[in-house]
């Protein structure tokens, strides 16, 4: 918090400083709470309102909202929750599991869940050792508990919200009693997550035994300024979009800059921001084209009424399958073999074809008629398409930059796109504007400043570690900082060259290892650096390095968590199970944070 002149506020110097103590460090979130808490105090003219946490009617019950996320979606909703709650005048925190001892399972009477699934079924990293706890024979049963699970996904995977799924069916197996039924929710989350928080607030003064919730002062939000989020974006002028890969790449990366000035908006490194992005028009007219549709035919789409065109264009998902479409046009085609593959036991079948098909590879080999609404029926919301902030606030005050790969690519005889990529590489110049928001990424932050840094980010996953450089550089950090990166070739892939050799001179960098695949006959990546350094990095790591990857989920982070897991083994003295536990046991540490995609 900035600081304030003592004449701009009611308050004198002492109080001023305890005020500013108070709210130094609190999300906008809590800031609202606050906001409200004051109210209330002001409400009641000056009378204690009920401490914050109290709880109502002298009832010791509270309710616990425990929540495993990757990249912050899920801690939001948690955070959100506890809140409301909380404005109601009930006892409740919001608990990363990272942070919660699984041994009090068995002393808590009502607890929330809002878990998401990383990747191909796996549990979010701060949610790892719990899981493993919930699913051992360790778990005690939980007559006493009553609880409920939002599930957090992406239908795009095969495994959508397996470990919101598993830890339902666990808890139940225990025992415990569910209050609310298990929620899945797709990216579009919105709408079914606030019905979930509505429904569970509005039960507490049943499941808390707390009747006469009247007799405690309601504390109550008061309306926070104006900002700018999901629901709002800001439109942010695109001041730079510079291509940063060379003539002989095969690849079209470019570092896009934009404009936030007057928004309000902040960020930290390891952030990410949200595009608000439209379909490729070559992509809507082959659709529209193999369907045989009119795209001047009326649709209705969340019950407003729109040319067909327009919502392929700006508001419903094309390019990427999910398994809701892929049942609808099962049934619409009459296709035995798409519904046998929906049916079958091989789940990697199933995940080849979802990774390798569009919403048009699948109209084309199951071809049938379909009516334009029974289509868009078949189809979900186009999401906002998130990109890991490569930039420090700090060095670009008002701006934000991206470090973006353009997908376009040939696949079944025909060219595809990527829906957010060749909307920012191709359809917008600079000066264009486009609707942005930041996420907040709580899980994937720099230590201290005296801390040394890790930094693995192959391809465009150096986009963050890029903005963490610069950050420390800004604060005059003391911690050590080494980078790994790879990608193709050093001549036209070496991304943001000219600014590491500077980071290297100025000291911001101790260390720069790379690897690029194709330079030589025998193929080199970021996790064979990390075996050749092996002794070095594990000195880093006795020493407290904290460790980050950025970059591909389905190889490359489970190819460099393999090699840090032999680093631990040949220069740790640790059996291979003790080397992988210690991994797990540093992620919930905040020492090995990840975030891959």
């Amino acid at each position: 918090m900035n600081s304030l002149p003592i004449d701009a506020l009611p308050l004198d110097a002492v109080q001023t400083n305890k005020l500013q103590t108070v709210v130094s460090g609190l999300t906008p979130q809590q800031l609202q709470w606050v906001s409200g808490y004051a109210a209330g105090l002001a409400a009641a003219g000056g009378q204690s309102a009920a401490p914050v946490g109290a709880q109502l009617a002298g009832n010791d019950n509270k309710l616990t909202i425990l929540y495993g996320s990757q990249t912050g979606n899920g801690e939001a909703l948690a955070q959100a929750l506890a809140q409301q709650a909380a404005v109601q005048g009930f006892t409740a925190a919001a608990i990363s599991l990272a942070d919660y001892k699984p041994a009090n399972l068995k002393r808590e009477s009502f607890l929330t869940f809002v878990i998401s699934t990383h990747g191909e079924g796996d549990p979010p990293d701060d949610a790892e050792l719990f899981y493993e706890f919930l699913m051992s024979k360790k778990a005690p049963q939980l007559p006493q508990l009553k609880y409920s699970v939002l599930a957090l996904g992406d239908s795009s995977y095969v495994n959508f919200c397996s470990t919101g799924r598993e830890f339902d069916a666990r808890l139940n197996e225990l025992g415990a009693e569910r209050f609310e039924a298990l929620i899945e929710c797709d990216l579009d989350y919105d709408d079914a997550a606030r019905g979930w928080s509505e429904r569970v607030v509005a039960g507490l003064p049943d499941l808390l035994g707390a009747a006469d919730a009247a007799a405690v002062p309601l504390l109550r939000a008061v309306e926070s300024v104006s900002s700018y989020d999901k629901s709002k974006p800001f439109p942010a002028e695109i001041l730079v979009n510079q291509k940063i890969t060379g003539g002989a790449s095969g690849k079209d990366v470019r570092h896009i800059e934009l404009s936030i000035e007057g928004s309000g908006l902040s960020y930290e490194p390891g952030d990410s921001l949200a595009v608000v992005v439209s379909n490729p028009p070559p992509l809507v007219d082959a659709l529209l084209s193999e369907l045989g549709l009119d795209g001047a035919t009326a649709v209705t789409v969340r019950e407003e009424s729109a040319k067909l065109r327009d919502v392929l264009q700006q508001s419903l998902e094309i390019t990427a399958v999910n398994l809701a479409f892929l049942r609808g046009w099962a049934a619409v085609a009459e296709s035995d073999e798409l519904s046998a593959l929906l049916a079958t036991a091989d789940q990697d079948a199933l995940t080849e074809f979802v990774d390798n098909h569009q919403i048009i590879d699948v109209v084309q080999r199951y071809p049938t008629s379909v009516g334009a609404q029974n289509f868009v029926d078949m189809l979900r919301r186009l999401s906002p398409r998130s990109y890991s902030i490569s930039s420090s606030l700090a060095a670009n005050p008002d701006e934000v930059h991206l470090t973006v790969a353009e997908v376009r690519y040939e696949a079944f005889g025909t060219e595809h796109w990527g829906a957010a990529s060749t909307h920012l590489v191709d359809r917008l110049q600079e000066g264009d504007t486009v609707p942005v928001y930041i996420e907040r990424n709580t899980r994937f932050r720099l230590p201290q400043a005296a801390i040394p840094v890790v930094m693995i980010g192959p391809g465009t996953g150096v986009a963050p570690f890029r903005a963490f450089v610069e950050e420390r550089a800004e604060q005059g950090a003391g911690g050590d900082n080494w980078l790994f990166f790879g990608d193709r070739n050093m001549d036209s892939d070496f991304l943001y060259q000219l600014e590491w050799q500077r980071h290297l001179k100025q000291g911001n960098l101790k260390r720069l290892d790379v690897a690029f695949s194709r330079d030589q006959r025998q193929k080199i990546y970021v996790q064979d650096r990390i075996r050749e350094n092996a002794a070095e990095l594990y000195r880093w790591i006795e020493r407290g390095a904290a460790i980050y990857v950025c970059g591909d989920a389905k190889h490359m982070a489970g190819d460099v968590n393999d090699a840090l897991i032999e680093v631990l083994v040949s220069h740790g003295g640790l059996e291979r199970d003790a080397a992988v536990q210690e991994l797990k046991v540093m992620r919930t540490q905040g020492r090995y944070q990840r975030d891959v995609y």
